[in-house]
């Protein structure tokens, strides 16, 4: 999304061309129909979409933003000198896929005249940051810096070209890392440990070279399988009721569940690396499974 002439997405879009980027530009829009680089995206052969705000309510320019967003296939927005606030539900509907350029080291300088601000203030570098954007302004987390040196006579005007030099490189590394995360193992295993962790007693070890999870000098309830046996799968391993569940959840979706080798049939196999995981169905899952192997004592926490 921009409302300008576009250079970050411009490098975004150059970045997008190499054989091993993750990602791809599906749709440039933005709400001035005179942005210089809405001309750039379309001569590279990049679908666009214009829709100025003035007269608009806010949430409804967002709306109507957002299909355009939708119908264009695309999974994660990045703003790119998008000069618009967008409206609380928008950011919530996106988050944790919707990402922005600030020209400061976050959370330094949030808003407007950072390099100004910057220099007044005497600060030998400025830099620029990669974040999630949350509802409030400037205020999410922080996926990538560059710190870039204040030099003696800087005016806002040479500090910001050198920034922008900085931004080219950092957008398109930060966002390749974040498009990549759901299907890499370290990030998964990492939203499993953050769920598993979350239980009563529990504690990770290393089992049969999994990471694993299980009470506090007691059963395991949960294994993290990454390309095990060299099956090429990243997968959440917990407890069932039997083999009747076993059979009815590879019936009912043998892409996703599947039966673990050398594991009994109180056992179910769950891909982690296909769409994103229903993180709370797994969130659920850990806790069923916990329960099934938690002393009396420590399942009546949970209420089980």
């Amino acid at each position: 999304m921009i409302s300008g002439s576009g250079t970050n997405m411009a490098a975004l879009l150059y970045a997008s061309r190499r054989a091993d980027c993750p990602f791809e530009i599906a749709l440039v829009a933005s709400n001035n129909p005179a942005a210089a680089g809405l001309v750039l995206a379309a001569a590279e052969g990049v679908a666009t979409f214009v829709l100025p705000h003035k007269g608009m309510a806010r949430a409804d320019h967002d709306a109507a933003m957002e299909a355009a967003i939708v119908a264009s296939g695309a999974r994660t927005i990045a703003l790119a000198g998008y000069m618009r606030i967008l409206s609380p539900g928008f950011v919530e509907r996106w988050n944790g896929r919707m990402v922005n350029m600030h020209p400061s080291l976050l959370p330094k300088y949030k808003g407007l005249e950072t390099h100004a601000r910057a220099i007044a203030a005497g600060e030998t570098h400025g830099g620029c940051s990669v974040h999630l954007v949350t509802p409030e302004l400037d205020d999410g987390p922080v996926l990538g810096q560059i710190a870039v040196a204040i030099l003696p006579g800087d005016t806002a005007a040479t500090l910001s070209a050198r920034v922008l030099l900085a931004e080219h490189q950092l957008y398109a590394r930060c966002l390749a890392d974040l498009v990549s995360a759901p299907t890499d193992p370290a990030w998964l295993t990492g939203k499993v440990r953050d769920l598993a962790l979350a239980l009563p007693s529990s504690e990770e070890t290393l089992s049969h070279g999994m990471t694993c999870f299980g009470i506090t000098k007691g059963k395991k309830f949960a294994y993290v399988s990454v390309n095990h046996h060299g099956d090429a799968r990243t997968s959440l391993l917990v407890k069932i009721s039997g083999l009747d569940e076993q059979e009815a959840l590879i019936d009912r979706d043998p892409d996703r569940y599947y039966r673990p080798a050398y594991f009994g049939n109180d056992w179910i196999a769950i891909r982690l690396d296909q769409d994103e995981p229903d993180w709370d169905d797994i969130a659920d899952r850990l806790q069923r499974s916990w329960l099934a192997i938690a002393p009396r004592r420590l399942a009546a926490l949970l209420g089980g």
